[in-house]
């Protein structure tokens, strides 16, 4: 049986937890290859990262590649990185975008970052403003957790309030495995304090220290089995998201090759199945 066909097949055991790609892992691939590549495999959906890509700005033409491969949009994850900056102009205007889109494409969820020190008034009145537009568009906002910055080996504080999105009074976090590893925490302990506040996962890992690696899981440090095999126990209902880097792949093989094997991992320990996969 191939991947795609196992990801079609009923879990009789319990609700099943999808498993998405997120369009970040095909970089620097568009997002229709993303699509395509998650139809191939047999993802569930596919996470759309708000870019310089026109089609990931577009909601007309995610709705055309969503009926296209007949793949959900299940999040959207705004430009609110640093290297995003200039897509949708002020920081507010991205978060509303986002959430339009959204709501638009019936994605449940959209993905941010903390605000960056520079943001100072919108960092102030972050927590109030997310809660608002949540409300506003009817989807869910979950902030993701990021990592320390370093220079010389300094701690440089680059986020407000923090990297750090668990001590603030934001109702749904993110939780990446790779920026864990990079903040020195383990994911498998942090998942389970977290607890209802968890809406969402990127599935990835990290071997730690400064470096963000976004590696496939079970090739880094983080306890991505057994934090993918908590979420099943607990009945946890969000989505698990694919967000490997693929970067370094040489030719489409290699790169369906890593996100393949990402997709094996989530399912197997998600326990979806107790089918053997095959490659034919």
């Amino acid at each position: 049986m191939s991947r795609a066909e196992a990801g079609r097949a009923q879990d009789t055991a319990g609700p099943r937890i999808p498993v998405a790609l997120s369009s970040a892992s095909v970089y620097p691939l568009a997002v229709h290859d993303a699509f395509a590549v998650a139809a191939d495999l047999g993802y569930d959906g596919v996470e759309v990262m708000v870019t310089n890509n026109h089609d990931s700005q577009n909601p007309d033409a995610l709705k055309t590649l969503r009926e296209r491969y007949q793949q959900p949009v299940v999040a959207i994850h705004a430009p609110t990185l640093l290297l995003t900056q200039q897509v949708w102009g002020k920081a507010w205007n991205k978060i509303m975008m986002s959430a339009a889109m959204a709501a638009e494409l019936e994605a449940s969820t959209v993905v941010v970052h903390p605000p960056f020190r520079w943001q100072s008034g919108y960092a102030e009145n972050f927590a109030t403003g997310i809660r608002r537009i949540m409300d506003d568009f009817g989807v869910t906002i979950a902030v993701e957790n990021m990592y320390p910055w370093k220079v010389r080996g300094r701690e440089a504080k680059a986020y407000l309030p923090h990297w750090d999105p668990r001590p603030y009074d934001y109702e749904h976090i993110t939780w990446d495995f790779s920026h864990a590893a990079s903040a020195g925490v383990d994911s498998y302990e942090e998942i389970q304090l977290i607890g209802d506040r968890l809406r969402h996962v990127h599935l990835t890992d990290g071997l730690g220290g400064s470096w963000d690696d976004h590696l496939v899981p079970g090739h880094g440090q983080q306890r991505c089995a057994e934090s993918l095999q908590h979420l099943a126990e607990s009945g946890w209902d969000g989505v698990v998201v694919a967000e490997v880097s693929t970067r370094k792949a040489k030719g489409a093989g290699e790169r369906e090759e890593l996100l393949g094997e990402t997709l094996d991992f989530a399912r197997r320990h998600l326990g979806h199945s107790n089918i053997e996969l095959s490659e034919n």
